[in-house]
């Protein structure tokens, strides 16, 4: 593995980059498309493929649930086989699952007891017991298991997770086996000092890749963007940065801006399963009775599927009768977006004009 910085942004820290992996080399800055269980919802693995994506993101937790992690590399080898996904994978470790299943989550200092909430048995998930999942999967990078809690919590809590998360995350590097790259991941909340604190933890630890967790949980934007921007000169500037779970498109060129390389989030996938389809001159709420009527595609410029063929009134019409092919027109739509949205911030920084673009990106996209 390694990471090189190809051009930086003048006026501000957003960076291109190459990160070369054993399967594959990836540029950054990118977005990995959500696929929980192998998949993308409302899409096929190789509509994604077909898009440009080189990387998507699955979840180690929910894959040892069901089928199980050993399931898969018993009978297909690994998850590359199973999903028929040729590219790249990263594999979230489970920790985020601390925050989500929070009424089903008992955090102990070896691990934390989660109870499924399939079928209500009880799951020790230990940082071993993490790697072993992501080995057994094959995910090309694999993050440490970490604590996760609200960001608003008490301080003395927040204090004790990112403890528990150092020691987590030295477990999690001596238990890989394999050559897969291992993300470790900063917390500490709301509290720049304990964010401070928990980063001076993973580089001391030295990972291949740093993440920052427990953003675009509720502490709002303004703060998501702060801790951003204070944790661009703590972390190596030699290693990739991964912002997990942030995905409005403002938040991505904004994180960029502050040197973020690596982004994920459910946002175009379960905006369109809601009815939001995402263009560069505003999101547009299919919802709305004045698509009716209306010949358009959701935008002349894109070069997807939804908008090559079919009409906002078209797809409307789908969406109000609960087809299904809605669904899946309008999720090709949005991440089509986004595969451009990243390349156009990529193209921008390499011609050194990233804060040109993000100006004109935002007044048009949010109207201002």
């Amino acid at each position: 593995m390694s990471f090189t910085v190809l051009n930086n942004d003048k006026l501000s820290h957003a960076r291109s980059g190459l990160l070369k992996l054993p399967r594959i080399e990836l540029q950054t800055p990118l977005f990995m498309p959500v696929c929980t269980s192998g998949t993308p919802k409302g899409l096929t693995m190789s509509t994604l493929d077909n898009i440009g994506y080189k990387m998507v993101v699955c979840n180690a937790y929910h894959l040892f649930l069901k089928p199980g992690s050993r399931f898969i590399k018993n009978n297909f080898k690994d998850l590359h086989n199973f999903s028929n996904w040729k590219n790249a994978i990263l594999t979230d470790s489970g920790g985020f699952q601390i925050w989500s299943l929070d009424s089903l989550v008992k955090i102990q200092d070896d691990g934390a007891l989660i109870k499924s909430h399939i079928d209500g048995k009880l799951n020790k998930i230990t940082p071993e017991i993490s790697i072993q999942i992501q080995e057994e999967l094959n995910s090309d990078i694999m993050m440490i298991f970490d604590d996760c809690p609200k960001p608003n919590s008490e301080y003395s809590i927040i204090l004790d997770s990112i403890n528990r998360t150092s020691k987590w995350a030295k477990r999690s590097k001596n238990a890989k086996k394999s050559s897969n790259l291992l993300f470790g991941i900063v917390q500490g909340g709301i509290h720049k000092e304990l964010r401070r604190l928990s980063a001076e933890q993973m580089v001391e630890i030295n990972f291949d890749g740093y993440a920052i967790g427990g953003l675009g949980l509720g502490e709002g934007p303004q703060l998501t963007y702060e801790i951003t921007e204070y944790l661009n000169e703590m972390l190596p500037q030699d290693k990739p940065r991964y912002s997990m779970g942030i995905g409005r498109p403002e938040d991505i060129i904004e994180s960029i801006s502050y040197g973020i390389d690596i982004f994920d989030c459910v946002v175009p996938t379960r905006n369109a399963r809601n009815g939001t389809l995402f263009t560069f001159d505003g999101k547009i709420n299919i919802k709305n009775t004045k698509y009716s009527n209306n010949n358009n595609p959701i935008d002349i410029n894109c070069s997807c599927g939804a908008c090559l063929n079919y009409s906002l009134g078209y797809l409307r019409h789908l969406y109000v009768n609960n087809e299904i092919s809605a669904i899946q027109l309008m999720t090709e739509h949005n991440l089509n977006f986004y595969h451009e949205f990243i390349e156009n911030i990529k193209i921008s920084i390499n011609n050194c004009n990233f804060t040109d673009y993000k100006n004109n990106f935002l007044e048009r996209y949010l109207q201002k």
